[in-house]
């Protein structure tokens, strides 16, 4: 057989295969091929994102946080709750009564620290002690009680109240804080299944390319064009690559179950990821000084840990302005005015002014304070234990911040040197290529120039990956969200 037609069925031998490698080469830049395809969806990080915001359960659950901090403030709020009581007792014995005792009031808790009082007595009886005796008709009185020194300007109530306040602004810090993880960890599991569906495609194309070598080898053995060793070459080519295959769909499998843990419906049904869903491409800013300084900004303002440092301070420094309170002497007065029942018959519009009237006063001070400077001291070693906290995680913060972003630049600018080095490589095996079709060149040059092709193509990818994950880990570590 003339080598004139040897080389005419070696050309059409290896039309296929340069389709094949042409194709390859494409892949490493181009990623509009699978939006081409109707039976394709592309599946971006966005599209994930807002489904998990929208439909996951631990979302859902960070809303109990604010939710039970709402509860704390209801419950603060009731120590200002209007208070009715009402007491009866009575005693008889041997046919004969000794008293009856009845009384009832309505006690109002107002802010500035005020108690207005209500009530109506009646109290009657032979053995009733007398100062606490009425006439048969009863006695109504109103009037107030008045802290002059402790509890003048805040007391229990009002120290209460301002910290759960303040606990709701800590309460969405925490859910803020819970939903930023699970974005992150939701982050790192897309761009692991992205980096898997690359290193499967590429996978899958250079099985392809071995198949197609493979059958073209064994055509231009059986015509005498190449030695049978080199069949034997080609099909452990296939063979390595068919390994390398299973494990890149393993891992790609693997991945998309990851994606499906955080799919649900809105009806809290868990959900599949499409089996014709594949991952955008990855698309971020390059990393500037700018950017760093942004973040740092931004990890200052509103990192959830920072923030309720903040809120949390502010409690203390409630406290404290209590605790000093306590120092003060109780001085309370009360003032009542009494008199007997209205007949609303003859309703008189200035009924309530009386000369009758009880006013008392309550006078105390512990002589050491040693329960209160006590109290007072432990609230201030708070205050000091949590600003030190407070200085030493800001600082923490920002070092973290600047540690991931250096990773992001790196990984970015190693992206694009590999990008480079794989267009280069990719000129490589198409001169080799060229060069085992004219017989100038061995079918074990062309395997190890291809192979680490498709290493670099994978490496290309996975430093992509990298790239995206630490960007994440950039914006989780300033307290953003990373979606």
């Amino acid at each position: 057989m003339n080598s004139g037609f040897r080389f005419r069925c070696s050309v059409f031998s290896y039309w296929k295969f340069f389709r094949k490698l042409f194709f390859l080469l494409i892949l490493m830049g181009s990623y509009s091929f699978a939006s081409a395809q109707d039976s394709v969806r592309i599946f971006t990080f966005s599209d994930y994102a807002d489904l998990i915001v929208k439909n996951h359960p631990v979302i859902k659950q960070s809303e109990l946080i604010p939710a039970d901090a709402r509860t704390e403030l209801m419950q603060a709020r009731g120590m200002f709750d209007p208070k009715l009581a009402s007491d009866f007792s009575r005693k008889e014995y041997k046919d004969r009564e000794y008293y009856n005792h009845w009384e009832n009031s309505l006690k109002i808790p107002t802010w500035p620290g005020i108690d207005l009082k209500a009530g109506f007595d009646r109290n009657t009886g032979p053995y009733i002690n007398p100062q606490y005796r009425t006439p048969d008709a009863g006695l109504v009185y109103a009037g107030l009680s008045v802290p002059l020194a402790q509890g003048l300007l805040i007391d229990a109530r009002r120290s209460t109240l301002r910290q759960a306040r303040l606990l709701q602004d800590i309460a969405e810090a925490d859910r803020r804080k819970l939903v930023i993880k699970i974005m992150y960890d939701a982050a790192k599991t897309y761009w692991d299944w992205y980096f898997a569906y690359q290193q499967f495609r590429f996978t899958s194309e250079g099985l392809d390319l071995a198949q197609v070598r493979f059958t073209a080898v064994k055509q231009r053995v059986e015509i005498g064009d190449l030695a049978p060793i080199d069949s034997v070459q080609a099909k452990i080519t296939v063979q390595e690559r068919q390994a390398s295959y299973q494990e890149a769909l393993m891992e790609f499998q693997n991945t998309r179950l990851g994606i499906s843990n955080n799919l649900w419906t809105a009806n809290d049904e868990p959900a599949e990821l499409p089996e014709n869903a594949i991952p955008g491409g990855v698309t971020l800013p390059e990393p500037t000084e700018e950017q760093l300084n942004n973040l740092l900004t931004r990890a200052n303002q509103q990192h959830p840990e920072l923030i309720k440092f903040n809120f949390k301070l502010q409690q203390l420094d409630i406290e404290r302005r209590f605790r000093q309170n306590q120092l003060l002497p109780v001085v309370n007065v009360s003032y009542n005015f009494i008199r007997e029942p209205v007949n609303m018959g003859s309703y008189d519009a200035g009924w309530w002014m009386t000369n009758n009237y009880k006013v008392g006063a309550e006078v105390s001070f512990p002589l050491f304070l040693r329960k209160e400077r006590g109290k007072l001291q432990q609230v201030r070693i708070k205050q000091q234990d949590l600003r030190f906290d407070q200085q030493q995680t800001q600082r923490t913060i920002a070092t973290t911040v600047r540690q991931v972003f250096n990773q992001a630049r790196s990984y970015q600018q190693q992206a694009e040197f590999q990008r480079l080095a794989t267009e280069n490589q990719a000129v490589l095996v198409r001169a080799e290529q060229q060069k085992f079709t004219i017989g100038e060149s061995t079918l074990f040059l062309v395997n190890t120039q291809e192979t680490k092709l498709i290493d670099m193509l994978i490496k290309t990818e996975s430093l992509r990956t990298k790239y995206a994950k630490a960007w994440a880990n950039s914006l989780y570590a300033a307290g953003s969200n990373p979606q």
